[in-house]
This record gives C-alpha cells, structure tokens and sequence, in this order.
C-alpha cells in the first residue's frame, strides 16, 4: 500500500507548484482482496490497489477540481495547472467556504491487525464451510468474501493535514434451494469479532423456516423487523436527513428540529469510540469527528448540514459517520407473545420515496417473511410490498431487541412496530 510518507510528499508537492489562492486535497489509497463463489463453487479470485486524487484549487472565491492516479511530477504539475485553469474560468461560487486549518485529531477506532493480516487461504477456508454447509441441506450458496484495507490522507493551504487508515472483512452469502432463498451477510471492522459458525446458523435458522410459502393477505398488521431490515431503512433516513433540505420545505422536517417527531423508544446517534463501530477521526471537509446525537427520545436534535449552511445558521456541520441505535434486550420470543399475531421481516429492499415532503417510503421485503400466532411461527409467507413513513412508524414502536452489531458502523436492533402497512403481496 501507499506509505503515509509517499502521500506526504505528493502534498508537499502540491503545495510548493500550486499558485491557486487556497487548495484541498485529497488522496485515497485501497487495497482489495475478495473471493466469489457460487454454485457452491469458488468462481473467481480477486485483488489489487487501487489510489486515486481529488485536488480542488480556488481563486478568490472561484473553484476548479480534477481527480487522477499517477503521481509523477510531471503528471502532478499537469493535475495542478488543469484545476487552476478551470478555477480560473469559473463563475465564483457563492457558497464557498475556505478550507479548514490545523486541527486536534481525536483518537478514534484503531486498524485491526488481524483484519490486515487476514489471509486469503483463511477466507477460502471460511468459504469451504459454507459450501459444506449448503451441500447438507442439498442446496446452493452463492456470495463474496471480500477485505480492504484503506487510507485517507488530507492536506489544506491552511493548514490541515491528516491521515485515517481503516480495514473492514465482510462476508455476504445467497442459500437457494428451487424457489427458496435466504440471505445473511455481515461486515466488521475486526476480524476476531466475526464468526462464521454464527452467520452459518443465521442463515440457516432462516433457510429452514421458509418451507412452502403461502400467499398473505395485505393489510396492517405488526411487524418484527430484525437488524437488517432496521439498517436498510435507516440509510434512507440518513440521505434525506438534512438541515437545509428541511428549511426548503422538501422534507417532512420543517421546523421541527429540537420537537418530536419521532417514537420515544426511538434514539439515533453517531460516536467516535463505540466498540467494535467505525468511526473516522476527521470529516471529509476537514473538521475533526465529534459524537453527534441525531435523535433523542425521538426528538431531533441534529440534522445533517455542510460548512456553508453551517455558518450560516450558526452551528457545526455535521454528517454521519455511523449508525447507532438503542435497543432494549426483548426477545424475539417475547415480542412475539406482546401482540395476537404479526410477521417477521429479515431484510428489506427496493426502497423508494414516494412522497419526499412527506417521507413516505415504498419498498419490498426480501430474505424470507415469517408469520407468527400466539407467540409462535405458523408459517413462512410469500414477499410483501410495504408503504410506511419510518418517523410515524418509530412511533408505533412495541418493544427493542438487544442492539447488535449488524455492520462495521452500526449497532442495531430488532424492533417489533405496530399496524405497519402491508400493501400487496408480491408473487417473488
């Protein structure tokens, strides 16, 4: 990988041949090791680095940017002079902020060795397991096993300059067997923290469940969305979760920051130093990370914004960096037995906005829906299309599982939500 002394002077390089009135840039250096398989075979290996640069340049308040990946002299004055002479052409930005200064970094996750040293003969080991566990249940398993290890470096003309190297291993896998399918996949920041005998047993709790599924009908009904469902979901939040947008009158948030909008069951925030969750020691703009609560007790305390808009309301930027949600440690068991009967969703997927003012959202459920009675599974059933507003849905909240960690930057857990809106039944 690119040494943090090779980045160095690619910046000092930048700094002495850039005339520009200020510069930020940006390098991002990725190393990639993944195995796919499928058919209960591997299929293909695969590997490589991979660095790329993002230089922006500004005159007065007139900004030009380009992006490249080879890192001789001549290539770097080349970059230098393209991005000043579109600088230079431009019409002035009247949103420019000037880059930011030195900063105290905090200490944040650190790097996993045994994610780094993690070898490719140990994943396919891995992948092994899965093959044998699919030819048990005479079926097939498809997936990607798959570590990167990455590192940002950051440079201003005023000052800034900082390094961030993380290392992930993530593992998704398909179990199929005619028309019954299942997935699970997890992601961690530490290797000693995943275990495949736990993601075999997940999938294959799911795969058993899902024998003959049956048609359902549509309608309200109780809901058990596990981890993955819930972090599906969220993204969609986090995207339209934005200060400016909210004032603009394009989300359903106007005016309600520091109000309750949200279930009081429902807490979401980022942090730097939550165990076993990611975290960045600084924002892409520069500043240093801080913890961030986006909603307490369901009422908004933060919405996402950039250095301008900021500034001009008078607060910090802000944006997330991970996803950590509170649970209460209730069953699935026990949620089971708090309502007549419901369903229990594993993931969802195609989610789309339907009414952004509104933030209703559509979307299906996939990887397999169970239906429960009398705190017990009767019988798995066919896929659902949903409509839901996911803040009017928090506030239907029954009961939280234990917060768990379903990816390297989120700690999630199971909610059971009430008279969620099944719409159609889907014949896939």
């Amino acid at each position: 990988m690119m040494m943090n002394e090779k980045m160095q002077k690619i910046g000092k390089f930048i700094r002495e041949n850039c005339a520009a009135d200020d510069f930020t840039l940006h390098i991002n250096n990725s190393q990639t090791s993944a195995t796919r398989f499928a058919q209960n075979a591997i299929t293909h290996n695969m590997g490589g680095e991979n660095t790329n640069l993002y230089l922006e340049v500004t005159f007065g308040t007139k900004t030009g940017a380009v992006s490249g990946n080879i890192f001789d002299e001549k290539s770097l004055q080349q970059l230098i002079k393209t991005a000043e002479s579109i600088a230079s052409l431009n019409q002035p930005d009247p949103e420019f902020v000037a880059s930011e200064g030195a900063h105290k970094l905090p200490e944040t996750t650190k790097t996993s060795h045994e994610t780094i040293s993690l070898s490719s003969e140990k994943m396919v080991d891995n992948i092994a397991k899965c093959v044998e566990n699919a030819k048990h249940k005479d079926a097939n398993i498809s997936g990607i096993s798959e570590k990167e290890i990455s590192k940002n470096y950051m440079l201003t003309k005023n000052g800034f300059e900082g390094f961030d190297e993380e290392a992930v291993f993530s593992h998704s896998m398909t179990m199929k067997k005619d028309g019954k399918e299942t997935k699970v996949s997890k992601s961690v920041n530490d290797f000693n923290n995943f275990s495949m005998e736990n993601q075999l047993n997940q999938l294959n709790l799911q795969f058993d469940s899902l024998d003959n599924p049956v048609s359902m009908e549509k309608g309200r009904m109780p809901v058990i969305l596990r981890p993955a469902a819930v972090l599906n979901w969220l993204h969609y939040l986090a995207w339209g979760f934005n200060l400016r947008s909210a004032d603009d009158g394009l989300t359903p948030f106007t005016g309600k920051l520091g109000k309750q909008v949200f279930g009081e069951k429902f807490n979401l925030y980022s942090r730097q130093n939550q165990a076993k969750i990611s975290a960045p020691s600084f924002f892409s703009n520069g500043l240093p990370v801080r913890d961030i609560d986006w909603i307490k007790n369901g009422v908004i305390q933060t919405m996402s914004s950039n250095r301008f808009y900021a500034n001009k309301k008078g607060i910090l930027p802000a944006q997330f960096y991970n996803f950590i949600v509170d649970g209460e440690n209730i069953s699935e068991k026990e949620m089971m037995k708090k309502v007549k009967r419901g369903v229990i969703v594993n993931s969802l997927w195609y989610i789309r906005s339907t009414d952004q003012k509104v933030g209703e959202q559509t979307g299906l459920t996939r990887d397999g829906v169970l239906y429960f009675e009398d705190g017990e599974i009767v019988k798995s059933v066919k896929n659902f299309r949903w409509n839901e507003i996911l803040h009017d849905a928090t506030k239907r909240i029954i009961a939280l599982g234990e917060s768990v960690h379903q990816s390297y930057y989120a700690k999630i857990p199971t909610m059971l939500i009430d008279d969620f809106n099944f719409v159609d039944v889907t014949t896939f």
